[in-house]
């Protein structure tokens, strides 16, 4: 008696877990059929929930990211004339200064010889970029005892891997974001272009000239370059990530003129530039184009557009289809 209860009772368990498998099976193919679009039960087509935006024409702008260092356009290291022992400097860090004018003393004295202070003199126009030595220090004629740079212009050094180095050329633009002012954009133009690539770095130095002078930028500081290198035109522009591909091709749906369907297009696409993609055929510029929920349709799918942050009234439509199934 025992046995039999023992029985009885584990062909209700198996009999409960088959029923419970068999609904949920039941509602994943419900689920499958609806959400791809197809027609649920009753003969009502469910709507997918998608986000759309026109495909326009628009340029996109290629461009390489690199780092570089605010310097001085001409700058100049100023030497003595004689070795011996600075005695006197008549210049400090940031001091400006014409060409001629006096820099500092030397004594070339030795024990048991005197001679006269020989002078140093500023080989340029400029402003003094680096602090002098001080009185004391004993320099020969290859110390630089300062450096004298013109900081009313001032340019970029920055270095451009090899692999860009085809598109490099003079008077492409970049933008410049400094570290002091991370919020502010000045704008420069390539000027100059190394015709060698180091090969320890493999890059090539190009220098930028700044399009309008600024007083904040100061030499010696670290920039963050933008240089734009290609512009691809002339075809719509659509997000990358929106386009499906299936069996080695590319395919976007498109909205219909009646707002509630979509056509699955084959797409041929061209360049891609920060997660934008020109499209070269099968599409036209003005075409509504899925961008959100494009991966569960089909073509011919039935869609609600919520782009304005609209929906549309879905139990109206439902109670319009079941009045008509009622008719019939």
């Amino acid at each position: 008696m025992e046995n039999n209860n023992r029985s009885g009772a584990a062909t209700i368990i198996i009999i409960s877990c088959a029923t419970v498998l068999a609904l949920a099976a039941a509602y994943l193919v419900y689920y499958k059929k609806t959400s791809d679009g197809k027609k649920a039960p009753g003969g009502q087509q469910s709507a997918v929930t998608v986000r759309s935006m026109t495909a326009e024409v628009q340029t996109l702008h290629d461009y390489v990211n690199t780092n570089g260092e605010i310097k001085t356009q001409s700058s100049i290291e100023v030497f003595p004339d004689n070795k011996g022992k600075i005695v006197e400097t008549y210049v400090s860090l940031g001091t400006a200064v014409k060409r001629g004018s006096v820099i500092a003393e030397i004594d070339p004295s030795e024990p048991g010889m005197q001679f006269a202070h020989s002078r140093v003199y500023s080989p340029i126009s400029g402003t003094v970029t680096a602090a002098p030595l001080k009185p004391g220090t004993k320099v020969t004629t290859s110390t630089a005892i300062t450096v004298i740079g013109d900081v009313a212009n001032l340019q970029v050094n920055a270095n451009i891997p090899e692999r860009f180095v085809a598109a490099l050329k003079i008077g492409l633009k970049a933008n410049i974001i400094l570290e002091a002012y991370p919020n502010e954009i000045f704008t420069a133009t390539v000027s100059r272009i190394s015709p060698v690539v180091d090969s320890t770095s493999r890059t090539k130095e190009i220098i930028l000239t700044f399009d309008q002078n600024d007083p904040r930028i100061n030499a010696g500081m670290f920039a963050k370059v933008t240089l734009y290198t290609l512009d691809y035109e002339g075809f719509p522009v659509i997000p990358s990530n929106c386009i499906v591909t299936k069996g080695g091709k590319e395919f976007v749906y498109s909205v219909n003129a009646d707002g509630e369907t979509v056509s699955r297009k084959e797409i041929q696409t061209g360049e891609t530039v920060d997660n934008m993609t020109q499209v070269k055929s099968g599409i036209s510029a003005g075409e509504k184009i899925v961008i959100e929920g494009q991966r569960v349709l089909s073509d011919g799918s039935k869609i609600n557009d919520i782009t304005d942050g609209i929906k549309k009234p879905q139990a109206a439509e439902q109670a319009k289809q079941e009045e008509k199934d009622g008719k019939k």
